[in-house]
Formats: C-alpha cells, structure tokens, sequence
C-alpha cells in the first residue's frame, strides 16, 4: 500500500505541474498572438502612410493654410503649392528670397499669382509678392 501511495502522490505533482506548464504555454501564445497583431497593424499604418504621401501633404498644406490665414488674407476658392526653403543660400540673389532662412515656406497661389513667405518657427510672414507665370505657348512656325 505504502507503494500505491507514493504513486498515487507522484501522479497528482505531475498533473499539477503538467497544468502549470499547460497554462504557461496559453498565456505565452495568447502573447504571442497579441503581439504579432499588434505588429501587423503597425506594419500596415506604415506602409497605408507610405504609399499616401499626398495625404501627409494635404494636412500640412491645410495646416499651413491655417496659420499663414490668421496672420493674413488668402486667396479664397484656391489650395497653394507649398515648398520648404532647404539652402537660403541658393536664394539670396533674388530679392523676394532676400530674407528667407532654412525651413520657411513658400505658398505659392498660382490662379491669384500670388506668393507668400512664411516663418513657422516664429509665426512671421516674411514676403508676399506677385508672381509672373509664364504660359507654355506654341512657337512652331507653321
């Protein structure tokens, strides 16, 4: 009987142990799998951000637009081509460029020819000009 005993007591640590381990492997692939979709979703909001630049664009425009529009009257009926100054250097020859400094924007409002300089860092228009858009015309002599 003493054997039976220490059989039967034997059985019941390894069953415990054997749920234990059981409940550890869920809870390590209950992980797994969280992470792995949480992964998936990062993966996919940056590839879907990647491929849509234009959407970036957009909000940066319409941000620009924003704060540009409290300081002054815009062109209404019209979305401005934005352009970030990388190298003022290459600028300093023109005059409207005159005062521009590495980062201002450049919104410039073709139907209004109009063109403005803007300083985020400071929330500071620097220019506003007209533009001359010069049209593509025909010059084949016929």
């Amino acid at each position: 009987m003493n054997m039976r005993d220490s059989l039967g007591q034997s059985d019941s640590r390894r069953m415990g142990r054997g749920n234990g381990n059981r409940i550890l492997l869920i809870g390590l692939g209950l992980l797994f799998i969280i992470a792995a979709v949480g992964a998936g979703t990062f993966y996919y909001k940056y590839h879907q951000l990647k491929n849509t630049p234009s959407v970036t664009a957009s909000n940066e425009t319409t941000k620009l637009t924003t704060q540009v529009g409290k300081l002054l009257a815009l062109p209404s009926g019209e979305t401005p081509t934005v352009a970030t100054v990388t190298d003022p250097s290459k600028l300093k020859d023109q005059a409207f460029f005159a005062q521009t400094a590495k980062g201002d924007k450049l919104l410039i409002y073709t139907s209004a020819k109009k063109a403005i300089i803007y300083r985020p860092s400071n929330n500071q228009i620097i220019n506003v000009g007209p533009i001359a858009i010069n049209s593509a015309t025909d010059t084949t002599k016929k």
